[in-house]
């Protein structure tokens, strides 16, 4: 027996003094040196009595040795649970009861509220800090720096991640150890990744695409990152000129559109800018292009299937579009009512089917099942469509659909033609109860810094581009739109924020 995802990832690398993360100030860790911190952090795993399949739940500060404990979890057999630093105390209390996590982890600065907690569902604390301390390293710190890899097998639990419960109660998306390592596989080689590569990596590290796209990578690759603890501007500015890739979301290359140091200077040595997680712009693409000479990268994915999509590495990179499925990956479109598969260029649910998609939803078997076709297919809840040479757009999300008098309305039309008007900084079309329509359009802007929006212009273009019954009945100016913390309009906020403003 073996255990794949760790002599995937991480066995290869022990040993050598090659560079793997890289701080922002220029220190430098090895791959062997974090190996080794890995398997005094597996040591003390152990010691705290956890066994092969139990879950440990973090909610921890992206550290060096918060990303060594993903490797020790991997290396122990230990089931990883990441979540969000932004989680209150109540979401924990959910977090920890439904796993049935063995071990916390947290802040120092949370210990005392999560103590009682951990204590009534039985499950053991230990604190690691934002500056790499805590009651954890304590134990790890005389531990031996070698580990013997425990036995896993491909379909066994790698990470339970939760998924952001906008709809109902989170879920909890079981990921096998092929889930995750199929995944990085196929990306390391549909985006050239080689041991050459310095990846800038300025994501949180408790969602898939910080930990499970950007680290699996660099892990599998074996080349290096900048390794910072959040999105900072100046240090990524700094980094360009050493670097070779970066992944982001949309407001990580909004931002840097806002410094006038970047340049095609200081990106020369760079070969890849990849999005995801939530819609790029076309003006940012375009933008970006010119500005740098570089045209971004954008992907699809989800917490339950990592990547399903990409846009070609050599070929055209649409605006707009997500790509083609990658590699190993089927995907579909399907009649949101009958499961019937539907014609090129109609729009329906994206349903995919692969090595990537995970097993199902921890201890809710009857929402596992109603998510997944009998063929095996998993319905994604997105819209979306496949264009005559294969590409394929989203449209948005299946709960997001407005229907309004009997007709079918997809907000991402909506918004792409009020994105291009003048003054419109960004928007969310959402649906409101409406007494005659069941739901009515709204459409909900911010606008550009100093300007004065002519909202009647913009309805005016809206009448002129689109069908009458796909018009907004009122646009609202907003100071910014809601996001969680990998920059996703929070529609669910939006709707919930005006749901009574036609009773007016």
């Amino acid at each position: 027996m073996a255990n794949p995802l760790f002599d995937a990832l991480f066995a290869p690398h022990q040993g050598k003094d090659t560079p793997f993360l890289i701080s922002p100030n220029g220190m430098v860790t090895s791959h062997d040196d974090f190996l080794k911190q890995a398997a005094r952090l597996a040591h003390a795993l152990v010691a705290m009595g956890l066994k092969p399949g139990d879950r440990i739940a973090v909610q921890v500060e992206k550290t060096e040795a918060a990303l060594a404990l993903y490797a020790a979890a991997v290396q122990s057999g230990v089931v990883f649970l990441p979540l969000n630093t932004a989680y209150t105390v109540d979401e924990l209390r959910y977090f920890i009861e439904d796993s049935q996590a063995a071990l916390v982890i947290c802040d120092q600065q949370r210990e005392a509220e999560l103590a009682p907690i951990a204590a009534e569902l039985e499950a053991k604390l230990l604190t690691l800090n934002a500056d790499g301390q805590g009651a954890l390293m304590t134990l790890a710190h005389d531990q031996p720096d070698a580990f013997s890899t425990i036995n896993r097998k491909s379909d066994d639990l790698a990470a339970l991640l939760y998924t952001s419960g906008t709809t109902g109660r989170s879920k909890g998306a079981m990921l096998s150890q092929r889930n995750l390592l199929s995944n990085a596989e196929t990306l390391v080689e549909y985006w050239h990744f080689t041991t050459e590569d310095r990846l800038i990596h300025a994501l949180p590290i408790f969602h898939t695409h910080g930990l499970f796209v950007a680290s699996n990578v660099t892990l599998l690759s074996g080349c290096s990152m900048v390794f910072m603890p959040k999105f900072d501007r100046d240090a990524i500015i700094a980094a360009l000129p050493q670097a070779t890739a970066m992944m982001g979301v949309p407001t990580f290359y909004t931002r840097l559109l806002d410094d006038d140091r970047l340049n095609k200077d200081l990106t020369q040595k760079m070969r890849l800018f990849i999005s995801g997680s939530a819609p790029l712009l076309a003006e940012t693409h375009l933008q970006f292009e010119a500005r740098t000479g570089h045209r971004i990268l954008e992907r699809y994915g989800m917490t339950e299937t990592n990547m399903n999509t990409s846009n070609p590495y050599d070929g055209e990179r649409r605006a707009g579009t997500v790509g083609f499925p990658l590699s190993g990956v089927e995907l579909r479109i399907t009649d949101a009512d009958t499961g019937a598969p539907l014609a090129q260029g109609e729009i329906g649910l994206i349903e995919v089917r692969g090595d990537n998609v995970f097993s199902g939803y921890w201890n809710m078997p009857e929402k596992t099942k109603a998510e997944f076709r009998d063929d095996g297919f998993f319905i994604t809840g997105d819209l979306g469509f496949v264009d005559k040479d294969g590409y394929v757009s989203i449209v948005g999300r299946n709960k997001d659909l407005i229907i309004s008098g009997g007709y079918n309305i997809y907000p991402k039309e909506i918004e792409l033609v009020l994105d291009d008007q003048d003054g419109v900084n960004e928007s969310a079309v959402i649906g409101v109860p409406d007494a005659d329509f069941g739901e009515a359009v709204l459409g909900i802007i911010t606008v550009e810094h100093g300007v004065e929006p002519n909202l009647d212009g913009i309805m005016a273009n809206l009448q002129a581009a689109l069908a009458r019954f796909k018009h907004p009945r009122r646009l609202i100016v907003v100071d910014e739109l809601p996001r969680n913390t990998m920059g996703k309009v929070q529609k669910n906020i939006l709707r919930d924020q005006f749901k009574t403003i036609l009773d007016d």
